[in-house]
């Protein structure tokens, strides 16, 4: 059956306006000028608006960041205020950890130095409304990495030293000397820098900030102690009252080799620091005296490294035919372990394949038994 066509008033396409239209006609025109769409033109939700009423209420203020400090929503009230800036409390939250540390929100400046606002506290780094024992961790600025690489290719100090001074973890100290010494390449070549991206990054984030002739803030600990797999245990070692139980006794209790907690942290040399501090010696003595320590200790590693070359060239026996050199090694099967994975095994840096994953492997059978 053909579909029918709803009837239309001639009125509508009558070439002369009519002068009094009656409502029918009204309505039928405003039918016809309406798009080719099943649904209202208004398809407004509850939830629609009162997201559009949030950003162009408190959630404006995001438009225009917040120079010099993070902008989470944890660090405004429902009204769009800085929580930290005024006199307000913040509300206890039941779900955060009772035993965590506040800190004291002390005065800085922005960027611009326009006005003084309160530095972030733990509950203002908290990027994730739902997730609130998550906080946002500090990361270096641009300015202490560049300290961190002059002090090292400049001054030529140890990466120990640096981490000491500008307290920073080791490990980060040997991350940025890396990827500086990358950066300053691609610079020599001529290849872009994502220098913007890490702009905008660093102004979402915590940042430790370096400011010449100002005190160092310290970016993390630099000086936790491992814990060693021979300290998880509990040990009952009974000791007499007259004798001396140090630091060195209770290591060898847990293991014949461990080593006292003075010698195993990462900054050994701090606490002979503290006690040239304790005994008043003078700033150009203490950094004589840390001096000597630091080219005795390199001196040890130097004697151990070249005695280390001096063990590996004996072992190897080198044959000389004519343009080449052939090396051969003594290798024992033993060294690889009951299970064949040991670290001295040959082949170990590399892993133990399957034999499905070699070539030259025949993977089906070639007979039937």
């Amino acid at each position: 059956m053909a579909p029918r066509i709803r009837k239309v008033s001639v009125s509508l396409f009558h070439s002369q306006p009519l002068s009094n239209p009656s409502p029918r006609c009204q309505c039928l025109r405003q039918q016809t000028e309406r798009p080719f769409s099943s649904t209202s033109s208004r398809n407004s939700t509850r939830l629609r608006d009162a997201m559009y009423s949030w950003l162009n209420g408190p959630g404006a203020v995001f438009r225009h960041p917040l120079p010099g400090s993070t902008n989470y929503l944890s660090a405004y009230d429902p009204s769009g205020r800085l929580i930290r800036a005024t006199d307000k409390k913040r509300p206890k939250d039941p779900e955060s950890d009772a035993d965590m540390e506040t800190e004291t929100p002390t005065l800085e400046k922005n960027i611009q130095g326009e006005q003084e606002i309160p530095k972030e506290t733990l509950d203002d780094l908290m990027p994730f409304p739902m997730n609130r024992q998550f906080r946002s961790e500090p990361v270096l600025s641009e300015e202490l990495k560049d300290r961190i690489f002059q002090l090292w290719k400049e001054e030529g100090k140890s990466v120990r030293r640096i981490s000491a001074d500008m307290q920073v973890e080791m490990r980060r100290v040997g991350a940025v000397l890396r990827l500086k010494s990358v950066e300053e390449e691609w610079k020599n070549q001529g290849k872009p820098l994502a220098t913007p991206y890490a702009r905008a990054i660093l102004s979402m984030l915590p940042v430790t900030r370096y400011t010449p002739h100002l005190p160092i803030t310290a970016h993390e600990p630099i000086n936790d102690l491992p814990v060693h797999s021979s300290t998880l245990r509990q040990v009952f070692h009974p000791v007499s009252e007259s004798r001396r139980f140090t630091r060195t006794d209770a290591g060898r209790v847990f293991h014949p080799t461990l080593l006292p907690a003075d010698e195993r942290i990462p900054h050994p040399e701090l606490i002979d620091a503290y006690r040239d501090l304790s005994s008043g010696m003078s700033a150009e003595e203490r950094e004589m005296a840390a001096q000597r320590r630091e080219k005795k200790e390199a001196d040890i590693k130097e004697a151990k490294r070249r005695i280390w070359a001096e063990e590996e060239e004996r072992r190897v026996k080198k044959v000389e035919a004519g343009r080449w050199e052939f090396r051969f090694r003594d290798i024992s099967v033993e060294d690889a372990g009951r299970d064949g994975r040991g670290r001295k095994g040959v082949g170990a840096r590399y892993g133990m394949p399957h034999e499905d994953r070699k070539k030259g492997i025949v993977k089906i059978p070639r007979r039937v038994e």
